[in-house]
This record gives structure tokens, sequence and C-alpha cells, in this order.
């Protein structure tokens, strides 16, 4: 991937900006792969390409990003390698987030708010991890509303959004990334943090993986 950037950085983004929109998943992945950055790309050989960047399409799945999870693989691999916060202006425009995907987005609006754009994304990544995990609901709407989890809901109902704010606007915008698997912030293991401020009896049952920004995050 090193071999790639500079004069290409344009066109890495416009790949990633194609990611955002709608449309046919076969048109869109032709269009992203007549750039010249995905070309240089896929000319490299499958070991230089960042694990993150392999395609999982996420369940339950954003229905506004359906088309975009099935581009090519290769447009992938140049969005992972791009900086987040070039991916998240990419992604905070769209189509509407469908029911699970809103509910993604609010947990990470409520519980990351003020944090950096990656302790945005390790959040969104513990609500999906936990979905996929067996041992909690499987959908991210089940998962962000099970009771004593999230301090924010309160009887299975969220707070009112400021929904034209800059942070719902980004939160929607980690969602979406979150849920195509683009890039990610943490092990799919980790299921489970809580503030720094904080010091709950659970933790010592678990593994300390890492410190992002006011969150720590554990793997059992």
């Amino acid at each position: 991937m090193k071999t790639i950037w500079g004069a290409g950085t344009a066109s890495a983004f416009a790949a990633a900006m194609l990611l955002s929109v709608g449309g046919s998943g076969q048109a869109l992945a032709q269009q992203v792969k007549n750039l010249p950055v995905v070309q240089a790309v896929a000319g490299t050989s499958t070991s230089a390409v960042p694990a993150a960047a392999a395609v999982a399409t996420a369940r339950p799945a954003v229905t506004a990003s359906a088309a975009a999870a099935r581009a090519a693989p290769v447009a992938s691999a140049v969005t992972a390698a791009l900086p987040l916060s070039v991916l998240v202006a990419a992604h905070s425009a769209g189509a509407e987030l469908d029911e699970q995907g809103k509910c993604l987005a609010t947990a990470v609006y409520f519980e990351s708010m003020g944090e950096s754009l990656q302790g945005q994304l390790a959040v969104a990544n513990v609500v999906i991890n936990r979905a996929r995990s067996n041992q909690y609901p499987s959908t991210w709407c089940g998962v962000v509303k099970q009771k004593a989890q999230f301090s924010f809901v309160r009887n299975g109902r969220f707070p009112s959004i400021d929904t034209g704010s800059d942070a719902w606007r980004k939160a929607q915008a980690i969602a979406r990334i979150a849920a195509l698997n683009i890039t990610s912030a943490l092990p799919g293991d980790v299921l489970w943090y809580h503030a720094d401020y904080v010091a709950p009896r659970w933790r010592n049952n678990l593994r300390r993986v890492e410190k992002i920004g006011a969150h720590i995050f554990y793997r059992s």
C-alpha cells in the first residue's frame, strides 16, 4: 500500500465517496475499479492488503448501504487505508439508515459524543461484536436496549437526539463505516468497556485490551 499514495490520494477519496452513495452494486464496483488508485491496489499482492480491508456484510445490514456492501473487495481495500476522518466525511451524507443502523448510531451518539473518531468507532464495534457473540441479543437494537447495559437508555427508550448537530452527522457516518466493516478500532472479541473514571467489579474477570479516550475496553 505504500506505493500508491501521493498523487493518487484524490482518487482514493473519490472511491470513498462512491461507497457512500446508493445505486447498483455492480455499477459501483465498476466505477471504483476504474479509478487509478484502485487499479494500483489491484496489482499488489493480497498479503499487502490490511486484514481490516476484508469485506464482511454486517448483520443486521444497514439498508442504505446494501449496494455499497456488494462493491468489489479492492474498493474496500482502498477505503480501509484512508484516514478515519476522510471516511467519516465520505459517509456523513447518504441514504437514511434503517432501524438497526439508527440504533447503532444512537449508541455512538450518546456513549461517545466528544470522543475521538477512533473512540466513537470503538463503541460501534462493541455493539456489533456483542450482536455476533451469542452472549447478547442478536440485533443491534437488542444489544443497545438490553436492560442495564447502556446508561442513556431508559425503559427501552432513547432520549431525543439533536438530528441537526455535527455530533449526529458523525455518529451516523461511524455507524455506516462500522456496519460495512470498512475499518475497525477493535478486534471482534472485545465486548465490554467502561469509562476511565469508574472501576466496576466485573472488569476483574476480563482482560484489558486498550484504552481509547475516556473508555477502557476488555475481552474475556
